[in-house]
């Protein structure tokens, strides 16, 4: 029996070694241009267009075709979507499996709302490529995995808000205190899937003292941590480094955002997934 995983682009993964995979993209579009987030996005002009615009952006979520297509010819689909707090993400791929099974009543696809994304969509991903390669059966698999999600976690540290001002999130004065004075916004993903800032920090060094705090505070103990940052490897390496002088056998990975994921942290932003408590 042949287990897939399928994710939507926000988890930042392209590719997984040894067990089936695909990557759904989502649509980034800025000043009339669609950035599809797949493996051919020009990330740099993304960014570019993104800092320089004044109107609103957008993002779109794959369509039903594009599930569809992505589960291809799989007997089970495990599904990982970014949270629906953010995005019709979910829900879109929540109709496709219902097509899905309704075409192959043999067949079946669990969609998982992560109520997050980046990092810790990825932590979900490796989980369950790791328990795909040891054999486990499919009903066990999404059991573990469901539970495993319980604890994990994602932080984040926010160096600009320029795209929250220019889509009427937030208000021109406030991201002009975050962009000009050096603020930092540190927050997590809530339970309920939301973007949910924590505190201000003037400065990166601040930044990277509250993320270390808020990790042991949410049950950190030296677990897996996956390390996403847009354009700000100085900071991803100095949370690398700040990580394993308090736990010196974490298991750590730096890694890139992508479209999805740079929409939403813009340049120097950096998302931290962990396992807690």
């Amino acid at each position: 029996m042949k287990i897939k995983i399928v994710a939507d682009s926000s988890a930042d993964v392209l590719a997984l070694e040894g067990v089936e995979y695909s990557s759904v993209p989502l649509t980034i579009s800025i000043e009339g241009t669609d950035f599809v987030d797949d493996e051919k996005l020009n990330l740099e002009e993304m960014l570019h267009r993104l800092a320089a615009c004044k109107e609103k952006t957008a993002t779109a979520c794959p369509g039903t075709t594009r599930w569809l297509k992505a589960f291809g010819d799989a007997d089970r689909v495990i599904c990982f979507t970014i949270t629906s707090g953010l995005s019709g993400t979910y829900n879109a791929a929540s109709l496709a499996a219902r097509e899905y099974e309704e075409k192959h009543p043999d067949r079946k696809v669990h969609v998982l709302d992560t109520l997050s994304t980046g990092p810790e969509m990825e932590l979900l991903i490796e989980k369950a490529a790791a328990l795909i390669r040891e054999g486990m059966d499919f009903e066990e698999i999404v059991r573990r995995i469901d539970n495993y999600r319980k604890r994990t976690y994602l932080l984040f540290s926010l160096k600009s808000l320029h795209n929250f001002v220019i889509n009427g999130r937030i208000s021109p004065a406030v991201g002009a205190l975050v962009g000009l004075l050096g603020i930092r916004i540190v927050g997590r993903a809530s339970e309920e899937g939301t973007l949910q800032p924590m505190a201000k920090c003037r400065g990166d060094k601040k930044a990277l003292q509250s993320i270390l705090t808020n990790l042991k505070e949410m049950g950190f103990k030296g677990g897996l941590v996956r390390i996403h940052h847009c354009c700000n490897e100085v900071l991803a390496s100095a949370l690398r480094d700040g990580i394993l002088a308090l736990f010196p056998n974490a298991d750590i990975r730096l890694g890139l955002t992508r479209g999805l994921c740079s929409y939403y942290a813009e340049e120097g932003g950096v998302l931290v997934g962990f396992e807690g408590a």
